[in-house]
């Protein structure tokens, strides 16, 4: 069984230094990898990125991260995600990383995603330009996440999971506002994530959303958001073999 521990949304700033690090320390007795899904800080700075940093350095398991709308914020992306990979995590952007514990091999591809919409009630690459840049970026970071899955699949991987910040599915936005769910997420990542193969989604930004849901071609969707989850991290168990389960197992927030 492989154990996969995730979290999204922890909006970390210079006031909760340490407010993590106590129960990610615990990871090694319940997880094989980290998943972090985005909004890791508040606004997107450098100095935000140091706290994370603080929480996830030298862990004892490795640690892989999207970034999120809220660490764009400051414009300056590429900092975060220097300061984050420093610290020891491998930061995704269109891209796929195998991680090991032990023996396991576990693919992970990663994007922030972006909105848009889900089928039915979608934006459409039509008229002004700036609307067909909005479609085109959406569609061209679910591009990015279908390449990176496939990637995996010549691997040998024991399991290959979609780790993104916006969601996939409109699943797991229930509790949120309908007339928001364009902006939280699009229907091209599910189709990414389906057509490649994966054996789990995970993602954040929907705080008032609900953890479970699935793609239509059957890949369970994860809603990670701290709000959502309530902890410091959920650990997922996937099963080399038939990569079904999807049990959950907590680590809570200490302090």
């Amino acid at each position: 069984m492989i154990r996969i521990a995730a979290v999204g949304d922890i909006h970390m700033g210079p006031d909760s230094k340490g407010r993590l690090r106590p129960s990610f320390e615990t990871l090694p007795e319940c997880a094989d990898v980290l998943l972090l899904a985005g909004d890791l800080t508040r606004h997107g700075t450098p100095e935000e990125a140091r706290v994370v940093a603080h929480e996830i350095e030298g862990l004892a398991v490795p640690v892989v991260a999207v970034l999120g709308n809220h660490d764009h914020h400051s414009d300056c992306p590429e900092e975060v995600a220097a300061v984050l990979e420093d610290a020891g995590a491998r930061v995704l952007e269109g891209e796929s990383t195998v991680v090991g514990n032990g023996d396991a091999r576990i693919g992970v591809a990663g994007t922030k995603g972006f909105g848009g919409g889900f089928v039915g009630r979608c934006a459409g690459e039509f008229g002004e330009p700036i609307m067909k840049e909005f479609v085109r970026y959406s569609r061209h970071r679910a591009d990015t996440l279908r390449e990176s899955l496939q990637e995996l699949a010549g691997q040998d991987c024991d399991v290959r999971i979609a780790l993104t910040h916006f969601s996939p599915v409109p699943d797991t936005l229930a509790g949120e506002p309908p007339e928001i769910y364009p902006f939280l997420g699009s229907y091209l990542l599910a189709e990414a994530i389906d057509t490649a193969g994966a054996d789990l989604a995970v993602h954040g930004h929907a705080h008032l959303g609900s953890e479970h849901g699935m793609t239509s071609g059957g890949v369970k969707v994860r809603n990670v958001a701290q709000p959502v989850i309530g902890r410091a991290f959920h650990v997922y168990h996937l099963s080399r073999h038939d990569h079904a389960t999807a049990g959950a197992s907590a680590g809570r927030i200490r302090g």
